[in-house]
């Protein structure tokens, strides 16, 4: 694969992510009114201070949005093989952000490399194998 197409497939990354949450109905929007919505748990159930901290903050719930895009386009398009390994590390960065209790900032930084991360995985994973 050129380099070229790999960029251009990178590039494509947050569409394809902004694209799955439209298409899902963006589940993450709160109602006009209602309790705040996190992508990847329900805020009205929140009990840990990591996920009250993100739903009562847009930039992190915004976060959750994307990391949870990418993550949830991941599971599907990765060889089988890499699954369990992706959701290992999902797990392990779940505790991880879980130990920053209700620090926003700690939570951010979080949520900044976990995306990292997927990236990297969609780049090895997903763009070297492809047929681009």
């Amino acid at each position: 694969m050129t380099a070229h197409r790999k960029a251009l497939v990178l590039r494509m990354v947050p569409a394809l992510a902004a694209g799955a949450v439209l298409a899902l109905g963006s589940a993450a929007a709160p109602v006009a009114g209602g309790p705040a919505q996190a992508a990847s748990f329900d805020c009205t159930r929140a009990r840990a201070a990591d996920e009250r901290a993100i739903c009562g903050n847009r930039a992190l719930e915004d976060r959750d949005v994307e990391m949870t895009t990418i993550y949830g386009l991941l599971v599907h398009v990765v060889p089988m093989g890499s699954r369990d390994a992706l959701r290992r590390d999902q797990a392990a960065w779940l505790s991880r952000r879980g130990r920053c209790g209700g620090s926003p900032a700690c939570i951010r930084q979080a949520y900044d490399e976990r995306i990292a991360a997927l990236r990297v995985v969609f780049e090895h994973r997903v763009v070297r194998n492809g047929p681009f």
